[in-house]
């Protein structure tokens, strides 16, 4: 996990820390660290650090992947780290129950709204608020790990996605040029 570890970093900043899986979860689901003073100044992140070690089968292109989740927000909280700690804990342990990977373009509903009510989604995206060296590593064992950014978005987003294909919504977000790291920010106009 060095070599993964030491990616993340090397962008995202320290690593202050990191979460074991809830009880009851999935038995390989991977633990989630939290990240700061990386490259975006003002924001924190938060990955999973062990996903990739599980091949996720994706059924549209009928290939294995093996994948690292990550979110981004701003470090503005005067106390705890805020609900993405959960969140990755909820998607990573869908993805280790049932196998399949998520990528470029897949949402994925969120049993319940993010705090603010507005955000009920997440789209998955390459994070390019990086440059591109950072979509991949190649770890110890070989692999190459695919590191999947979780945009929280809204129910009209998704609507947008599932009609109109997830190119549309990437061309919506490069015209309009929202804020990714606000999870309270105003919804596209689609």
């Amino acid at each position: 996990m060095t070599e993964l570890i030491d990616h993340l970093e090397s962008r995202l900043g320290r690593m202050l820390g990191a979460w074991y899986p809830p009880p009851g979860a999935a038995p390989g689901t991977p633990q989630v660290a939290h990240f700061r003073d990386g490259k975006i100044p003002g924001a924190q992140a938060f990955a999973t650090i062990g996903l990739s070690r599980i091949p996720l089968w994706q059924p549209t292109t009928d290939r294995h992947f093996h994948l690292e989740l990550l979110t981004c927000e701003y470090a503005n909280r005067s106390e705890g780290y805020g609900h993405f700690p959960d969140v990755l804990d909820y998607v990573a342990g869908r993805l280790v129950a049932s196998g399949e990977a998520v990528l470029r373009g897949d949402v994925v509903p969120l049993p319940v709204p993010l705090p603010g009510g507005t955000m009920t989604a997440l789209y998955a995206a390459l994070p390019v608020y990086f440059d591109e060296d950072f979509f991949s590593v190649t770890v110890e064992n070989g692999s190459d790990v695919a590191v999947v950014w979780l945009i929280p978005i809204t129910t009209s987003e998704t609507a947008y996605i599932r009609n109109e294909g997830w190119e549309a919504f990437e061309n919506a977000l490069s015209r309009q040029d929202p804020d990714l790291l606000d999870s309270n920010r105003p919804e596209l106009d689609l």
